[in-house]
């Protein structure tokens, strides 16, 4: 129970940790909503301490099956700083900032080529935005493809090394909450099935999110990239979502290799041949 506690309560100071890291960056920035930001750490907070305390989580996959969502974590966490870095190097450069901010201009001045996600991202938040906020922009970019790869990278090591069951047996229920084994169809077809539309939908958000920017933009105004905060939350959710979704796809095909493989041996136990 103490031992829940406790990592249930860390996971939840981390969780409010990545909200706050852009004001820790970036001081004095907030403006007039300020004051919505306490609320939203402590939303953030509660609902992953509840998520890791109790004993069926209701959203979050793979609770029990490291380090799924410490990979997870740890990408969105690099997007949120490295970005909010970017930013701080326009107003207080230093030697660190500096340096992020050359390997972001690198990084992404390489991955800025015609139909690519970047170039895509920038045509998508062009409109409206300073030209500093689109060099913060394709940095941030560039950075957070490098952390989508070695996120992904990561992963597949561990997808290699027999993740989930190194860690002992694997319990659908608590791992999948929003997957119901009894609705109706193979599961192991489902599973495929649904990991395919994962892989599908990460692939694309990259170019899809961009014209959804523009959209927006064209609908209700430019967005307002002069805003740090701004920023650093459209280049996270750019950056992070598609990354969790391709490794959601992973993880849902190798849940499915392992009932198949399961209901393989249960079927060879069963027509072995009796002891005489």
């Amino acid at each position: 129970m103490i031992e829940r506690v406790v990592g249930a309560a860390a996971r939840a100071v981390l969780a409010a940790l990545v909200v706050v890291t852009p004001a820790l960056v970036l001081p004095g920035t907030i403006g007039g909503g300020g004051f919505a930001l306490p609320i939203v750490c402590a939303v953030a907070a509660g609902f992953v301490f509840v998520e890791y305390y109790t004993d069926f989580p209701s959203v979050v996959d793979f609770r029990d099956a490291p380090p799924f969502n410490r990979l997870r974590f740890a990408c969105l966490f690099a997007i949120v700083l490295s970005t909010s870095v970017l930013c701080a190097d326009q107003v207080r450069p230093t030697l660190f900032s500096g340096a992020v901010a050359s390997l972001g201009a690198l990084t992404g001045a390489a991955l800025d080529f015609p139909y690519s996600p970047v170039r895509m991202l920038l045509i998508g938040v062009a409109d409206g935005a300073r030209l500093s906020a689109l060099e913060i922009a394709q940095s941030a970019a560039g950075l957070a493809c490098v952390y989508a790869a070695l996120t992904l990278g990561a992963f597949a090591i561990v997808l290699r090394r027999g993740w989930p069951l190194r860690d002992g047996p694997f319990n659908v229920w608590i791992n999948m909450p929003l997957f119901d084994p009894t609705s109706g169809g193979d599961i192991v077809h489902r599973l495929r099935r649904d990991g395919r539309v994962n892989l599908i939908l990460g692939a694309l958000l990259p170019f899809v999110l961009p014209a959804v920017i523009k959209a927006v933009t064209l609908a209700v105004g430019p967005l307002r990239l002069g805003d740090p905060h701004t920023l650093i939350w459209v280049m996270s959710v750019w950056g992070f979502l598609p990354v969790s979704m391709i490794m959601r796809a992973l993880a849902l095909q190798r849940v499915a290799d392992l009932v198949e493989d399961k209901r393989r041996r249960t079927a060879a136990l069963r027509e072995a041949p009796a002891p005489a």
